[in-house]
């Protein structure tokens, strides 16, 4: 593994170090979800194909779009792009609307590079609620436009594939307000608070785009 890519999984697992006050409490271990179905397969003697280590960490569990089309979550979502993911659900009424906008804001400035230069990916965590149609009529409050993917999918699925960006929660009023900001060729990945002013956000991306 590349050492770019090793930052990366450190990065996206939370293994990150905190100045913790003696009276704090310890971290506690995040949440694990079984692994998906599809993972398992059965012992074959047929050589296994080869995959790259960041295929091999995220996985290819498939994921299904607002259009109602599937996607595979490392050679369709992540591979070779520049990604804003954000984790939402439909019928969230508290920071997931606004957050929303902030992307919103985002797909103004990225303007034409949006899809080309920078894909903004907005995962649910509610995937037995939000069928595709549900997405499509949720991304069409806030405009969104072809490079904005909106992701649902089987419970199963979708829960490793959060869990793999380290977003993986147990009931959906727990999800975080972070955005990741990744730059998968380069193995730049960052942090944003979702709630953070739109013109921060947007220089972060710009940033990540030119891997600064």
């Amino acid at each position: 593994m590349t050492p770019k890519f090793l930052s990366a999984v450190f990065f996206l697992l939370g293994v990150v170090c905190f100045l913790v006050k003696a009276q704090d409490k310890p971290l506690v271990q995040k949440p694990k979800p079984l692994e998906p179905s599809s993972m398992q397969q059965p012992v074959s003697n047929a050589p296994a194909r080869v995959q790259s280590p960041a295929e091999k960490y995220f996985s290819d569990v498939e994921l299904i779009n607002q259009d109602g089309q599937k996607m595979r979550f490392y050679s369709d979502v992540l591979k070779d792009k520049v990604v804003v993911i954000n984790t939402f659900f439909t019928t969230c009424t508290g920071v997931c609307p606004p957050i929303s906008r902030n992307l919103e804001r985002v797909q103004e400035a990225l303007g034409d590079r949006l899809g080309k230069d920078a894909f903004l990916i907005s995962m649910s965590v509610d995937p037995e609620t939000d069928t595709p149609s549900r997405l499509k009529e949720y991304s069409s409050r806030f405009h969104a436009r072809p490079g904005w993917i909106f992701l649902t999918g089987k419970k199963e699925n979708v829960d490793w594939a959060l869990y793999k960006l380290g977003q993986y929660v147990e009931t959906k009023d727990g999800h975080t307000n972070i955005i990741i900001i990744g730059n998968e060729p380069k193995g730049l990945w960052k942090k944003a608070f979702g709630l953070a002013k739109a013109d921060e956000l947007i220089k972060m991306v710009e940033d990540v785009i030119s891997d600064r």
